[in-house]
């Protein structure tokens, strides 16, 4: 059902798209001098819904039009690397915000003087896993330290990872022997309930030795089942991942995607830059950026993928 409301709102999308194209033409035959600016408007406004919807057609994967579970994790670094994995959840958050995508942290851990240690957000909207899954990898941030009293120059790391929301429970079987559950208090805030009592939910997977945590609702029921859906999306990535290297061992080749090759450079000193080193995409405009303006990165690293610039 999920899949066909899906197909029935893109159908509908692209009818609703045609049906303007239509109008605007009849609009222009008419020859009439004073529509011009109106028509003017209107064709800006349909360029720029087609392009959206150009790169929504890139979206062919088969999880892209999923919902999405977002990870961040501070990297070494200390303080400023837990101030830089705040700033990307920040900045994250903004994107979802500006989508109108609803956006949920299940799980957050502050850091020990600033920022946060890691945070874990579910995201939820139309090709929300299509979008993210360009930002998976190691984001590199280069500036003045506000946490260094000679003020000197720091580069700091964050890990993002990206999988999607899997509904079906049919997809991936976890026998409940491979579990480990335990509850535990919750850390973060929450009122004199959470405190009390034993809400929060660490998840072991045995196998893989995957371990998952969710503290954000009061309820240990809510909280055992998020992290359930959390864990689901982690070993289905690990299946991924297993099925992409034996194939790219078929190939002859392999790349790693290793703790110490960065996707992303966000400069703040001594210039303003943030580059996407896979796609060679650039822009000076790093306030902006940082605020959730991250669609032209996202832009060009699907168009990259299919060889499209």
């Amino acid at each position: 059902m999920q899949e066909l409301t899906r197909a029935r709102g893109q159908v509908t999308a692209w009818r609703a798209l045609e049906q303007r194209l239509h109008d605007a033409l009849e609009l222009a035959s008419l020859g009439d001098e004073s529509l011009r600016a109106e028509l003017e408007a209107e064709t800006a406004a349909v360029e720029a819904e087609v392009e959206r919807m150009d790169l929504d057609a890139l979206l062919s994967g088969p999880y892209d039009d999923a919902d999405a579970f977002l990870a961040i994790h501070a990297g070494a670094g200390g303080t400023d690397s837990q101030d830089w994995a705040e700033m990307l959840e920040r900045m994250f958050l903004r994107w979802a915000e500006r989508r109108g995508f609803p956006a949920e942290i299940l799980d957050r851990m502050p850091g020990e003087e600033a920022g946060i240690k890691s945070v874990t957000i579910s995201v939820k909207g139309t090709h929300v896993y299509g979008y993210l899954k360009s930002e998976k990898g190691v984001h590199r941030l280069v500036r003045l330290s506000p946490f260094d009293s000679a003020n000197r120059r720091h580069t700091s790391f964050a890990l993002v990872e990206v999988y999607p929301q899997i509904e079906q429970s049919g997809e991936l079987e976890i026998p409940p022997a491979d579990l480990k559950i335990e509850t535990y208090r919750s850390s973060g805030a929450g009122g004199q309930n959470v405190q009390k009592n034993e809400t929060a939910i660490r998840i072991t997977h045995l196998p893989t030795g995957i371990v998952v945590t969710c503290q954000n609702e009061r309820s240990q029921t809510q909280n055992r089942e998020n992290a359930m859906r959390v864990l689901r999306a982690r070993l289905l990535d690990v299946q991924r991942e297993q099925q992409e290297k034996e194939l790219a061992g078929i190939k002859g080749e392999h790349i790693k995607a290793e703790w110490g090759s960065q996707i992303r450079s966000y400069v703040l000193h001594p210039y303003q830059m943030v580059k996407d080193h896979r796609t060679e995409h650039e822009t000076g405009n790093t306030a902006a950026v940082l605020n959730g303006e991250i669609d032209e990165f996202i832009e060009s690293y699907l168009r990259s993928k299919i060889g499209r610039n």
